[in-house]
């Protein structure tokens, strides 16, 4: 059962590490491209994303070049990609930071993708979920790999009045491309 939180529809937010990056020498980090294994793990990610009828209403997207290469191929698997924001305030954020920015959505959003870094992606689905379907909470605690993605939902009027341990981490997948 979804908690919740307070009256309201329901809200899914889902959490999108960017896919594997290339660490090329005198590249700084903001700048660094997608791996090989990145530019086919990202597209994936986009279909399971599809398939799981998980597509957002809005993406906010890290500035950094491996987070918007991962959106772009994501995206790109999809009919019509919903409007992304690309926010500086996402690259290198810790939870608590990641969540001010969850809580500036606009409330008609239902479903609402963020595309980040870790440790703060993980540390923010973590303090969000109060309780997970199935091993998603261990899943996560283990590792969350690059291409993870969480699916996190409960119900409430506006994203404004998302807490932590309100919501219910109810899907991990990492999906992976295939090795050419």
């Amino acid at each position: 059962m979804i908690p919740r939180a307070g009256a309201g529809p329901l809200r899914r937010l889902v959490v999108l590490r960017h896919a594997k990056s290339a660490r090329p020498p005198d590249v700084a980090d903001h700048e660094r491209p997608l791996a090989p294994r990145g530019r086919r793990d990202a597209p994936a990610a986009g279909r399971a994303l599809a398939a799981a009828d998980f597509l957002p209403d809005l993406a906010l997207c890290s500035t950094a070049v491996r987070a918007r290469q991962t959106w772009q191929l994501a995206s790109a698997q999809w009919g019509t990609p919903p409007p992304v924001r690309h926010d500086a305030r996402l690259y290198a954020a810790g939870a608590d930071d990641l969540l001010a920015v969850v809580h500036a959505v606009a409330p008609e959003i239902r479903t609402l993708l963020l595309v980040g870094h870790n440790p703060g992606l993980e540390d923010l689905v973590l303090a969000l979920a109060g309780d997970g379907l199935g091993d998603t909470l261990d899943r996560v605690r283990a590792k969350f790999p690059t291409s993870a993605i969480a699916v996190l939902a409960w119900h409430g009027s506006g994203w404004h009045a998302l807490r932590p341990g309100e919501a219910l981490l109810t899907e991990v997948l990492v999906p992976r491309g295939r090795k050419p």
